[in-house]
């Protein structure tokens, strides 16, 4: 194990014995087992279809246009790999009209924070990305507006995927790395949407589908062939989990065999969690909606609060909670009892009041809040993020927490860096080097049953955001080591089970994101009280 995580274990023993003027005790807490680190809990906000690039691609130089929230970086700031000028005035991406001419990045202002959704399908995607040329984006995933206001050639043509926030509408984001730690090369452990993005999260594993309702090749892909040669599928887009009561009868549907991390803690006695909006189908809106139905309204319209392919653990039958059972008690949040481990949001609250949040909870936003275009903006998503993380930084808890912002794909917004290849595929879906290519996927990760090489898993995929939020997060950071969704999977393994892998998962190739923490010493005086609507700072306790 690593020289600081030795360190690191001496000083979580002095502080769990040592009152200090700041805050209070480590120990207690939910979580259940020893730790490799001082983080007692783990908290991943896993938000929606973003890249590195639509939120952060000219940080931290933002525009502060009149009107709009201020941001003016520390003058330390270290740079990121963003948009530099050739980027930004003589960008290789073909205009989607006519085939040629390019199509430039621009910015989006926060009155234009709502936006059509782009194409973020794992073929398509591939072959955006045009063998590393990264210039064929608006051709294969970009869409028009809105917002009516943007540039005529973007409204004209699938160039909006260009767009790109700064610092004066994603101003908490910002403001979060100027304090904390932020990765600019961190990557989808695969290409594709959602529910891919979700299920590398927690198990780092597409392979293995046991089961399937309503099939379609555009939701599972040739997986190649388990040990005893009999066909396997590879999730691939965005199926309902099967056995959920809010799953659409008429959409595509599947299940999973293999494991999840859900299934880790439990055989650790590790308190754990998912919390996601909606879940709970017995509350009533403000607005009369309820059950499956319940609904909220943000910038951009109204939607549904729980979307049932974003649920991380409801497609596994041993972490599933298919009709949404309700906890026995408050003091079953993150143990096992009817709820099987998957809560409501308003649980999670709950939990903080009562000072009993598990070691490890994974937090989907109602859908208006989670950032994902076409439902959510980033205005309603940083109203939730920032309300959250507030919530948790005036809490006992934070002395031993990290937080993590991460998302589960890029929804088609354009990045300028080539992802890494670190496992080739040769499936139908394929389309990164070619028809039904990714590669040869002669040396793919394995799957579960005995599957040598499962197919299917192209990656790394998009560059997506990543943010640590902590006492122990080094401050004003940007890490540069290569990391990916279940680089978080790896952490969770490393501090409570002792590195356990997943066969066959991401987990194994995943680079630790250890490099965004400073586990020698805590930052007593870390608290960045935020504005949730404009994201400035109310409070900062610099230290």
């Amino acid at each position: 194990m690593h020289h600081r995580i030795t360190r690191a274990l001496a000083i979580a023993a002095a502080i769990a014995i040592t009152l200090t003027p700041a805050g209070p005790v480590f120990g207690n807490d939910n979580s259940r087992g020893d730790t490799a680190t001082p983080i007692k809990h783990l908290v991943v906000i896993f938000q929606e279809n973003i890249s590195f690039d639509h939120y952060f691609g000219t940080y931290p130089s933002a525009q502060n246009l009149q009107g709009e929230p201020q941001f003016n970086a520390k003058s330390n700031t270290p740079t990121v790999n963003g948009y530099g000028p050739a980027l930004l005035v003589n960008n290789p991406n073909l205009n989607a009209a006519n085939g040629k001419g390019a199509t430039n990045p621009f910015r989006l202002s926060r009155s234009q924070a709502v936006t059509s959704d782009q194409n973020h399908a794992y073929g398509p995607e591939q072959s955006a990305f045009h063998m590393g040329l990264m210039d064929l984006f608006p051709l294969h995933v970009g869409s028009a507006g809105p917002p009516p206001n943007a540039p005529p050639m973007v409204l004209s043509t699938n160039g909006l995927n260009l767009g790109y926030f700064d610092g004066n509408t994603v101003t908490a984001f910002w403001n979060y790395a100027q304090h904390f730690a932020l990765s600019d090369n961190s990557y989808g452990s695969t290409f594709g949407p959602s529910t891919v993005g979700l299920i590398n999260l927690v198990s780092g594993q597409t392979n293995g589908v046991s089961e399937v309702l309503n099939p379609s090749s555009s939701f599972e892909t040739d997986g190649g062939p388990d040990g005893n040669g009999n066909p396997t599928l590879t999730v691939v887009n965005d199926p309902d989990p099967i056995g959920d009561a809010c799953a659409n009868p008429n959409r595509n549907q599947a299940q999973l065999s293999g494991k999840n991390i859900g299934d880790l803690l439990n055989q650790a006695g590790v308190s754990w969690g998912s919390f996601m909006g909606g879940f709970d189908l017995a509350t009533m809106n403000s607005n009369g909606t309820t059950g499956c139905s319940r609904s909220s309204t943000g910038l951009a319209g109204t939607t549904a609060d729980y979307i049932p392919h974003h649920a991380f653990f409801q497609y596994w039958a041993s972490t599933a909670n298919p009709m949404h059972t309700r906890p026995a008690n408050a003091a079953e949040i993150g143990n096992n009892g009817p709820a099987n481990h998957n809560y409501d949001i308003n649980d999670f609250y709950q939990a903080i009041k009562t000072h009993n949040i598990p070691a490890v909870s994974f937090i989907k936003a109602p859908a208006i809040q989670d950032g994902h275009a076409g439902y959510s903006d980033p205005l309603d998503e940083q109203t939730f993020v920032v309300n959250l993380i507030n919530m948790l930084q005036n809490s006992d808890e934070w002395y031993s927490t990290a937080v993590i912002i991460a998302y589960d794909d890029s929804d088609g917004w354009y990045d300028h860096q080539m992802s890494p290849i670190v496992n080739q595929s040769a499936s139908p879906a394929d389309t990164l080097t070619g028809l039904g290519s990714c590669g040869n996927g002669s040396l793919a990760l394995g799957g579960p049953n005995g599957n040598p090489h499962a197919q299917g898993r192209c990656g790394f995929g998009p560059r997506l955001p990543l943010l640590v939020i902590s006492g122990f997060a080094k401050k004003n950071f940007v890490d540069h080591s290569l990391t990916d969704q279940s680089s978080v999977l790896r952490f969770i393994e490393d501090n409570w089970l002792q590195s356990q892998r997943i066969d066959g998962s991401f987990d194994s190739v995943s680079g630790p994101i250890d490099y965004m923490f400073d586990f020698d010493h805590f930052r007593y005086n870390s608290q960045l009280i935020l504005d949730p609507g404009t994201g400035e700072v109310v409070t900062c306790n610099e230290d």
